[in-house]
């Protein structure tokens, strides 16, 4: 790592920064920092998300099944259920196939490390998320199992769905936003 990519490292991620979180979540991730790492970490941390959220789908499907059991309550919770999941499901697609990167912001020759920071900010909050969504999909097995309320879990789990689908979808404006504003002229690099 160059004494310059370090003294970035260093001012965005200390103790408390984005990054030290990002990189505490996910092995490999410090070489977001590397230019030639950068599609490779952004790639990293999308399927790192997108794994985390498919096993959730796992068992959201598994309280599914379970509420199934009961015809009743299969028919009662089927609709609201798999609502949930055709979100869960097209926010990993989304994870998944979204383009690695950004040119602009991946190519560049020094980005800012404002917008870097920012763009690790963005990264913790789509972590958040996806470990909202696994939690509240425990919140509702455990509501299943305990005669807890299913509609209340349900609400939660897709109110905490759309906050996750619509966040990964700025993404491409941050990163866009990071691509533009995050290039250095010539000129900035030899002051």
């Amino acid at each position: 790592m160059t004494d310059e990519v370090q003294n970035l490292y260093d001012m965005i991620g200390g103790e408390r920064g984005p990054l030290s979180k990002l990189i505490s979540k996910i092995p490999g991730f410090r070489g977001y920092m590397e230019k030639k790492s950068r599609r490779d970490a952004d790639q990293l941390l999308r399927d790192t998300i997108s794994d985390r959220l498919q096993q959730t789908r796992l068992e959201l499907a598994a309280v599914q099944h379970d509420l199934s059991r009961d015809i009743i309550m299969g028919i009662e919770y089927a609709e609201p259920i798999g609502r949930a999941d055709n979100q869960l499901m097209g926010l990993v697609s989304k994870i998944k196939d979204a383009p690695q990167g950004y040119a602009g912001f991946f190519d560049a020759v020094k980005v800012k490390e404002e917008d870097l920071a920012r763009l690790y900010e963005f990264d913790e909050q789509m972590l958040g998320h996806a470990d909202q969504v696994t939690a509240d999909v425990a919140a509702l097995h455990k509501a299943v199992h305990s005669s807890g309320d299913i509609n209340d879990a349900i609400r939660t789990l897709t109110t905490n769905l759309r906050a996750a689908n619509e966040a990964f979808g700025l993404r491409q404006e941050v990163l866009n936003q990071v691509g533009v504003s995050g290039m250095v002229s010539k000129e900035d690099i030899q002051e």
